[in-house]
Order: structure tokens, then sequence, then C-alpha cells
């Protein structure tokens, strides 16, 4: 298991690769590669801050219920933390499981959890100025679905 934050920007493939290599008592690998996007045309920095050993501690509590809950053989998370330009990766989440099933829900779990609960303070650096952005009512009830 293995749960990163860096302020550098990552190549998702290369991260896939890595995770993959090796692996021959796993059926399926399901990951997730989150894009800082531009809203409606609006060209914004994103911004993500963390407690360095907290916030990794926190995501490791739920990875440790995904591991159970799915029976993985294995995850990996990477979450950017820092300035981040839209069109840059800024989470990767891949999972590893003897099927399919197991690591698609796996990954969604996991990312349900990082878009609603998990500890970072993200701020949009945009024309207008600065605001903080909360989790969607969206984000709220795809976590909520996992009881």
């Amino acid at each position: 298991m293995s749960i990163r934050l860096t302020e550098a920007p990552f190549d998702p493939g290369a991260l896939l690769t890595a995770f993959t290599s090796g692996r021959s008592e796993t059926g399926a690998v399901a990951t997730f590669t989150g894009i800082a996007r531009a809203e409606a045309g609006r060209t914004a920095i994103l911004e993500l801050e963390a407690y360095p050993g907290f916030t990794e501690a926190e995501i490791g509590r739920i990875a440790d219920q995904a591991r159970a809950r799915f029976g993985l053989h294995d995850l990996a998370i990477l979450h950017r933390v820092g300035r981040i330009q839209p069109g840059e990766p800024i989470v990767f989440v891949a999972t590893a499981a003897g099927h399919r099933r197991a690591a698609f829900e796996a990954c969604d779990f996991l990312m349900d959890y990082l878009k609603s609960r998990a500890p970072f303070w993200k701020k949009e650096h945009g024309p207008d100025g600065e605001r903080w952005i909360e989790p969607t009512a969206q984000d709220h009830a795809d976590r909520e679905r996992w009881g």
C-alpha cells in the first residue's frame, strides 16, 4: 500500500506501469486519474493544502477499510498538493484485486472519500480573486451510498 502527497506533477501512465509490474496474483487493476479542470472556460489555478503526516494517516485509515471491504491485494494513492494548473493530474488511485468488480468498486469507494472527506483544503485562484472550494451535495451523496 502506498499513500503519498506531492507538489510535483506526475505521469499517471508511469505510475500505472510501476503499480502493475510483477502482479501475477492479481486479476484486475482499476485506476482513476483526476485532472484539474478550468470551470466554465475560466482559467484558474487550484491550490490544495494538507497537514503532512496527518493527511496521509487519515487517508490510510480509509485505505485500510477499502483493503478489507473489497479484498484488495494492494492499492496506491498519489495526491497533489500546492498549486495545480488546469489540465494537470491532481490525483491517481490504483486498486489491485483478484477480480474486476472488487477493483472497480474499491477505486470508486476511495475516490468518493477523497473527494468529500479527506483532510484537504482547496482554494481556487481565478480572474475574480480567490475562493475556497467545498465538497458538493453530490460529493457527499456519492460517499454516503457506501453506508
